[in-house]
Order: structure tokens, then C-alpha cells, then sequence
């Protein structure tokens, strides 16, 4: 037998031994099909003068009629850099503090205290922006918020920072990290437990303290992991949160908060101009594809990551 052939057998049995998962997947790549892919037949809209009572192959065909309309508004590149900002300091912020958090979690060797800071970490990930926002706009408001009342305790002259447009995007970032960040060290703590505890061992014989430890061992040791979620958050630089930010923005800080998201959520539900928020949306989508393209192939170039 050739060396082709035995190449050929040895997939062919790979593969049926694969057969089971590629079933347990069919239902989740069903769902996928009916709700995130039979929907992009609404792309057209973008290209359309859309009428909800002509439907898609009775509305007036524009061409990119929507896209320049989009382009010429006078605060498009606003929003455009609204969300490039707000989404590289939200990807930026949330790959630093879960490492700082895994590190400084590892180093605690009592269980129980351990148990009770992950879960206190933990918590505010399983709570929608809907009640964080009812909790944020108590805390931050100007008149009986806690933040106000400790401000007049100090003799300051209470911020609201819900409604300062300079202040508002890091409100922005600072919330969400405390919303995802302990739930993001989950990953990085598993890559600390893959360590090989002889080089702690060895580091110990040699009088390195904890810090030299963690300088010397469990960074570089967490460095793959830490590449990969770098190279694959490059997708979403566009997505700066569209929850949060429409559950905490208002018109006063439209110049520093509103995203493409928001944006396109006016532009669509509110005003009706379904084709000109549709255009914005693909825009949106095809910039967070080349991006996506762009980290997949930089986390199999600098992690050997592959999705297959």
C-alpha cells in the first residue's frame, strides 16, 4: 500500500469515527442556518428604497444610493470612530484584567476565600444590562447616588457621569469590565493549572519570590493563551456593546457614545429609514469580517489555532 493510499485510509477512518460528533452538531448548525442565515436575505434591503407593505421584490431598487446617503451624514464619521475607540479600549481593558485577576487568584491558596472571590467576580456576568443599568443609574446619579454622596462627604461637587460626554466612553469600558471580567480569567486560569508545577519548584530552589514566579513562569506560560484571545478579539472591533450602550446612553452624550449599533437602531426603528440603517449594518458586518479573517489568520500564524 502507497504511502497516498494510507494517507487516504487513515482519514477515511478518522472521519467515521467522527460521524457521532458531526450528528451532535447538526441540530446547532441547523439553528445557525434558520436564524443567523436565512435572515441575511434582508441584505437587500440595503440596496432598496424598502416599503414594508412592497416587500423585498417590490420596493424600488437604489443600487448604493443608501451607502452614499449614509457616508454624507454629518455625524457618520463620528459614530464610525465612536466605536472604534470605545471597542479597542473594551478589548484592550478585558484582555489585561482577567490575566491581572487569574494571576492574583492563583496566588491564593486558601479554598474557601478563593471560591468566594470568584463567585463575587463571577456574578455581575449573569446579570443582563437591563438591571446592571437600573444599578449604575443609581449609583452614578448626581443627587442620591452613592458616588455623589461620598463626592459632598469630601467637599466635591457631585459628576454625573452618565451625562458628561467626555467621561462617558470610559463609564462605558470601566462598566463592562466589571460586567465580563471575571468570567473571562475562567480561561486563563485553566491555562495557569497547565503549567508543569516542577518549574515552580525548581524557581523556589533557585530563591525566586512570588513575583519573579509569575515574571519568569506563569506569563510565559500563559503567552499562547493570551496571543490567541489578542489575535481573536480583533473581531470585534466593531462591536462596542450595543446592550450596554443603549440602556445607559442618552442624547446628551450622543457626540462621544452613540456606536454603529445604536446608530443603526435610531436610524432603522425609530425614524424608519429601514434601507439607510440596513446599509449601515452590512457596512458594520463586512469591516468585522476582514477583521475576523484577519485574527483567525494571525492566531494559526502566532498560536497554531485552527477552527478545524
Amino acid at each position: 500500500m502507497t504511502s497516498v493510499q494510507t494517507i487516504k485510509k487513515r482519514k477515511h477512518v478518522r472521519f467515521r469515527r467522527q460521524i457521532p460528533l458531526h450528528l451532535m452538531l447538526a441540530p446547532c448548525v441547523a439553528l445557525v442556518l434558520v436564524y443567523a442565515y436565512y435572515p441575511m436575505i434582508g441584505v437587500v434591503i440595503a440596496f432598496q428604497r424598502y416599503n414594508p407593505r412592497l416587500g423585498f421584490f417590490g420596493s424600488k431598487w437604489m443600487g448604493l444610493e443608501n451607502f452614499r446617503y449614509l457616508m454624507n451624514l454629518p455625524n457618520t464619521p463620528s459614530v464610525i470612530f465612536n466605536t472604534v475607540f470605545i471597542s479597542f479600549m473594551k478589548i484592550a481593558a478585558g484582555l489585561a484584567v482577567p490575566i491581572v485577576y487569574a494571576v492574583l487568584l492563583d496566588l491564593i491558596h486558601h479554598s474557601g476565600l478563593k471560591r468566594a472571590i470568584q463567585t463575587l467576580l463571577y456574578i455581575p456576568y449573569f446579570m443582563s444590562w437591563v438591571i446592571l443599568g437600573g444599578i449604575l443609574l443609581d449609583l452614578l446619579s448626581p443627587s442620591t447616588g452613592l458616588l455623589a454622596e461620598l463626592w459632598r462627604l469630601f467637599g466635591a461637587e457631585p459628576i454625573f457621569f452618565l451625562a458628561n460626554p467626555r467621561l462617558f466612553p470610559y463609564v462605558l469600558v470601566v462598566t463592562d469590565i466589571w460586567k465580563t471580567a471575571g468570567y473571562g480569567t475562567i480561561i486563563y486560569l485553566a491555562s495557569i493549572t497547565a503549567i508543569d508545577p516542577s518549574l515552580y519548584e525548581a524557581a523556589i530552589v533557585d530563591g525566586a519570590n512570588r513575583m519573579k514566579q509569575v515574571w519568569h513562569i506563569t506569563l510565559p506560560g500563559m503567552a499562547p493563551i493570551i496571543v490567541l484571545m489578542m489575535t481573536l478579539s480583533l473581531g470585534n472591533v466593531l462591536n462596542a456593546g450595543f446592550e450596554q450602550v443603549v440602556t445607559l446612553y442618552s442624547p446628551i452624550v450622543y457626540s462621544t457614545g452613540d456606536i454603529i449599533d445604536t446608530f443603526v437602531y435610531r436610524i432603522g426603528l425609530i425614524n424608519n429609514q429601514f434601507g439607510v440603517a440596513t446599509a449601515a449594518g452590512l457596512f458594520k458586518s463586512l469591516i468585522s469580517f476582514v477583521f475576523i479573517a484577519m485574527g483567525y489568520s494571525l492566531a494559526y500564524r502566532f498560536a497554531d489555532y485552527t477552527v478545524f
